[in-house]
């Protein structure tokens, strides 16, 4: 019984229209991961572009979480949205710089700095250059 000893909670707050913040507390892993994914996709699906994950309260995060960031960041780069982690906790981290996750997708401490780096996200899909170069 895994879910019991280490559930997973995941709220959703919209600041503004487009941008869902995603607070996740638990343990993120391949017990866990489609519950998170779910809540991805259904923000996907009523239009969001920009995603904030607080992950200030995930004690530890395996593969399968780390491949839903990358999936979701997939997505937006195809709608001009971004994928931006908050708070990562030491553990967690670790996993993203490793992998090099935290290169591709931007960290932030708070909220409002995440929210900064979404002001600056251009309106226009994909990376300049990133396509066909």
């Amino acid at each position: 019984m895994p879910l019991a000893q280490n559930p997973l909670s995941v709220e959703v707050e919209l600041p503004r229209e487009d941008v869902a913040l995603i607070t996740v507390d638990g343990y993120l892993d391949v017990d866990t991961a489609t519950e998170f994914q779910a809540h991805l996709a259904n923000q996907l699906h009523h239009g969001r572009r920009h995603f904030l994950l607080d992950l200030s309260s995930v004690p530890f995060m395996d593969s399968s979480g780390m491949n839903i960031i990358l999936r979701v960041y997939q997505e937006t780069r195809g709608n001009a949205g971004s994928v931006h982690v908050i708070g990562p906790t030491p553990a967690v981290r670790r996993i993203l710089d490793l992998t090099g996750v935290s290169i591709t997708v931007p960290i932030s401490e708070s909220v409002d700095e995440a929210l900064a780096r979404v002001d600056e996200t251009p309106d226009t899909p994909g990376e300049p250059g990133a396509e066909g170069a």
